[in-house]
């Protein structure tokens, strides 16, 4: 490699160290970098430094997220959280899955992972308090449950990966790979209960892996649990003691309810809801772009309360906008430099492609533990495609394999999604609970990306 193709790309991973221990959106570096190398490398113009802007990535960011920002503003989605705690009966043993699955409903409907992870952890960190569920889990379940639904063909995750794949000639079946990433990180919550459950049992953890309707310290009587009493049998004399014993009785303590009574749902919930059902039929079934969907129906909630317009808008999640479009734009221009082929050449020369593949999932998920998961995937998955035009994997499987790996060990307390389950836990002290979430972020870094290595590559290599 040339010092043309060097120096971007040691320009990248200053990048990240920047964005990793100073509060600077990585896609202002990237704008930066764009400018830098384009102009004074490349010799582009503005015009052709922005020809790879992702307009209709930046577009889809802003529809989503002013849509459902709203919704959240007007409690819709509240309203849907608590109907799905009502419909499990307030089952214990249930909820937690409950949150996983309303978690991967929020952004597999277009949501991003940390605002489906900010708007659920609080009422499923309350609910793990309430029932001595280990916030661990609970936390674990929510963000899981918010990676499963990540790149449904609508969300904004699955349309940057697509992208990213039609670009360079290869086809990506969308709903393979979101069916692919929820089977993974259905599986992985499903060995994050069995595993914590055998570790509490045998060596006697405070919390139990799914909750109890026992009331946790602090935390009042959850479920009516019965609780023994004693009353005279009778023979005392007016104020005296008791001539005779006392029997024990069971007795039920108060209920402590584990969601709130229904509450009338409102005409623009109603509205809201109807508008949600609508972008589905209209994306999934006629194919319209989400982008302008989502910012129409956006606009249609607009005229229910003008006054908080300005909210509305602040509910844009324009630090994500800003991230996506600076990173793709960057690593556009390093593919221009010739940056990107090289290293993916050098890539291959490491040995069979399938090594390859599992160096690249190791690469990108330890990574993606300290830096921004999107901006990886916009990093990382094109050195993958030189890759797979060989015809050598398949280009599903890889391409899953490395979305997953980024997004998986999001419960790091250094990415947004384990910052938001620290910041919520409740009934455990801060420190104790970081260093927990911090062992299980080394578990998951160590495993993950192996497991959908494994079963995502290997297995239809194979077959």
């Amino acid at each position: 490699m040339t010092s043309i193709e060097i120096l971007p790309l040691i320009a990248l991973v200053a990048m990240f160290v920047i964005a990793t221990f100073f509060p600077i959106n990585i896609g202002i570096l990237g704008f930066i970098g764009a400018f830098v190398v384009g102009y004074f490398a490349l010799g582009f113009d503005d015009k052709e430094i922005l020809n790879e802007f992702p307009s209709s990535i930046v577009l889809t960011i802003v529809g989503v997220t002013y849509f459902f920002g709203t919704a959240k503003r007007n409690g819709t989605i509240d309203l849907l959280v608590n109907s799905c705690i009502r419909a499990v009966h307030g089952r214990v043993t249930v909820v937690p899955w409950v949150f996983f699955f309303v978690a991967s409903v929020l952004t597999a409907l277009g949501t991003f992972s940390p605002a489906a992870v900010a708007l659920i952890v609080p009422a499923a960190m309350a609910f793990a308090a309430r029932t001595g569920m280990s916030p661990l889990v609970m936390g674990i379940m929510v963000i899981n449950g918010a990676h499963a639904g990540a790149f449904s063909p609508i969300s904004v995750s699955g349309v940057l990966v697509r992208d990213i794949v039609e670009n360079n000639g290869l086809a990506l079946s969308p709903w393979t790979l979101f069916f692919a990433s929820y089977g993974i990180n259905l599986l992985l919550s499903v060995l994050t209960v069995v595993g914590y459950a055998a570790l509490a049992r045998m060596k006697g953890f405070e919390y139990t892996a799914t909750g109890s309707t026992d009331p946790a310290p602090g935390s009042g009587p959850v479920g009516g649990s019965p609780v023994k009493t004693s009353v005279p049998t009778g023979g005392g004399t007016g104020g005296g003691s008791s001539a005779g014993g006392s029997t024990a009785v069971l007795t039920r303590p108060k209920t402590t309810t584990l969601v709130d009574a229904p509450a009338p749902v409102t005409f623009v919930q109603k509205l809201t809801l109807f508008l949600i059902g609508a972008l589905l039929v209209l994306v999934l079934v006629l194919h319209l772009p989400i982008s302008f969907i989502a910012i129409g129906a956006g606009a249609v909630l607009a005229f229910t309360d003008l006054k908080k317009q300005n909210e509305a808008i602040a509910d844009i999640s324009w630090s994500t906008v800003l991230l996506v479009a600076g990173m793709v734009t960057y690593i556009s221009i390093l593919q221009e430099v010739g940056t990107i082929d090289h290293l993916a050449e050098m890539a291959i020369t490491i040995g069979a492609p399938i090594i390859v593949a599992i160096v690249l999932c190791y690469v990108i998920g330890i990574t993606s533990a300290f830096a921004s998961s999107t901006a990886l995937l916009a990093a990382v998955i094109p050195l993958a495609m030189p890759l797979l035009g060989t015809g050598a994997l398949p280009v599903v499987g890889v391409v899953a394999a490395l979305a997953i790996s980024a997004t998986v060990v999001d419960v790091s307390p250094f990415s947004t999604n384990g910052a938001l389950v620290l910041a919520n836990a409740q009934n455990i002290e801060r420190p104790r609970f970081y260093r927990q979430l911090l062992l299980n972020a080394g578990v998951v870094v160590a495993v993950a990306p192996a497991l959908c290595w494994l079963i995502l590559v290997v297995v239809p290599a194979l077959f």
